[in-house]
């Protein structure tokens, strides 16, 4: 089975070949929860999303990877922040692609539909807040789960 393995600040890591705009969508419901899925390619919990297609708003792409991943339709509500590190790495074992991280975070509201599991999620969840540490989610992730429940006032750039 293809893997994902990221990589952060890792001195053995290996060099990117790649760079991809892709997008991480912050779903929150009216109860404040955020929604989380399980990756399948590496048992990591994170925000859905994927890369863009050609053709495509950002928006149009949040919306249709939350969607496809999740089962929740949802409406996109702010920008959470740009994430552009070159220490984090994404190796794709399938084709060797190591992508260097290049992910814009939006904030979204679900406007219908129930967690569905896909080829790329094992599982889906609206997670308490307070609960997200319970789970075991990759630095980077992390750092943009954070922000996006922070409610910051200015979106992160970096």
């Amino acid at each position: 089975m293809a893997r994902r393995i990221d990589y952060l600040n890792d001195p053995d890591a290996p060099q990117a070949n790649s760079l991809v705009p892709s997008v991480n969508v912050a779903v929150r419901d009216e109860e404040g929860r955020l929604l989380l899925i399980r990756r399948s390619d590496n048992g990591n919990w994170a925000l859905p999303g994927g890369a863009m297609d050609l053709g495509e708003r950002l928006a149009e792409a949040g919306v249709r990877e939350t969607l496809e991943e999740t089962g929740i339709r949802c409406e996109i509500t702010g920008l959470v922040g740009i994430y552009t590190d070159p220490g984090h790495v994404i190796h794709y074992t399938s084709n060797d692609e190591v992508r260097q991280e290049f992910s814009v975070v939006l904030a979204a509201r679900p406007v219908a539909g129930e967690p569905t599991p896909s080829s790329e999620s094992t599982r889906v969840l609206w997670v308490e807040p307070d609960q997200v540490d319970r789970y075991r989610i990759h630095p980077s992730m992390r750092l943009r789960i954070t922000h996006a429940l922070a409610d910051r006032g200015t979106p992160h750039i970096g």
